[in-house]
C-alpha cells in the first residue's frame, strides 16, 4: 500500500505506462495541460476506481491528489495476468470502463451545452451519486476546490463561486462546512441540472455502492 499527499502526482502525463493503480482511499483528479498551459481536468477518481489503464506506452494525462490518497501498484503485465485467472474481476473491470466512458460522455454534453448554472447542479449530483452507500445522506464532501471546479466544468472560479451562492440563497444547497455541502432539495437540483424524468432515475439508485475488491 502506497501514499502520497494532497497535489502530489501518482504519475505524470508522459511518463511510461508501466502500472495500473487502484484507488483504496481518497481523491484524485485526472487533468492535461493544453499548449499554452492552461489545465484541463478530465475526471475525478475515488476509491474503488482504477486509473493508469492504457494501451499506449505512455501515460495520457496527471492523475494528483486532491486529498490525502492511498492505493496499490500492480505492474502492467502482471495486472492483465491477475485479470486473465481470474473470472470474477472480468466484470468488474468491464463495469469500471462503462462508468467512465459513460462519464465522459456525460461530460461532452456538460461542456457543450449546458450553462453556467445546469454544469454546476449537475457536478453536484454526480458528487452525490458516486459518493451514494446503503443510506444516502443530503451532506456530500467535496473536496475539490473552486479552481478545480472551474477546470472540469469549463468555467471560471468567479462563475462558479457565484452560482453555488446562487443555489444557497435559493435553499437548493447550504454549505456545511469548508468541503461539505448539504443538498436540500434534491429534485429541484436535478431540475435546474437539466435532467429529464428519465434521467432522474440516476439520482435515486445506488449505482457506486459496491467498490471493486482488486487483487493485494
Amino acid at each position: 500500500m502506497e501514499r502520497i499527499e494532497t497535489g502530489a502526482a501518482i504519475f505524470w502525463e508522459g511518463d511510461a505506462a508501466d502500472h495500473v493503480f487502484a484507488v483504496v482511499e481518497g481523491v484524485l483528479r485526472i487533468h492535461k495541460l493544453l499548449p499554452d498551459g492552461r489545465r484541463v481536468i478530465t475526471g475525478f477518481i475515488y476509491p474503488g476506481d482504477l486509473v493508469g489503464i492504457s494501451l499506449r506506452d505512455r501515460y495520457l494525462y496527471t492523475a494528483e491528489a486532491v486529498t490525502p490518497t492511498r492505493f496499490r501498484r500492480f505492474g502492467r503485465n502482471r495486472f492483465q495476468e491477475e485479470i486473465n485467472k481470474s473470472p470474477e474481476l472480468r466484470p468488474q473491470l468491464f463495469a469500471r470502463l462503462c462508468d467512465e466512458m459513460a462519464a465522459a460522455q456525460d461530460q461532452m454534453v456538460l461542456l457543450a451545452r449546458k450553462s453556467a448554472e445546469e454544469r454546476v447542479a449537475s457536478f453536484l449530483l454526480i458528487i452525490a451519486n458516486r459518493l451514494a452507500g446503503d443510506q444516502r445522506s443530503p451532506v456530500i464532501d467535496v473536496p475539490m476546490t473552486r479552481l478545480d471546479m472551474a477546470d472540469y466544468l469549463g468555467l471560471t472560479i468567479e462563475t462558479v463561486s457565484r452560482t453555488m451562492t446562487k443555489l444557497a440563497s435559493r435553499g437548493v444547497i447550504a454549505p456545511c462546512g469548508r468541503h461539505a455541502v448539504t443538498i436540500r432539495k434534491l429534485e429541484m437540483l436535478a431540475l435546474l441540472a437539466g435532467e429529464s424524468d428519465e434521467d432522474d432515475n440516476r439520482w435515486t439508485s445506488n449505482t457506486y455502492t459496491q467498490q471493486a475488491v482488486w487483487p493485494h
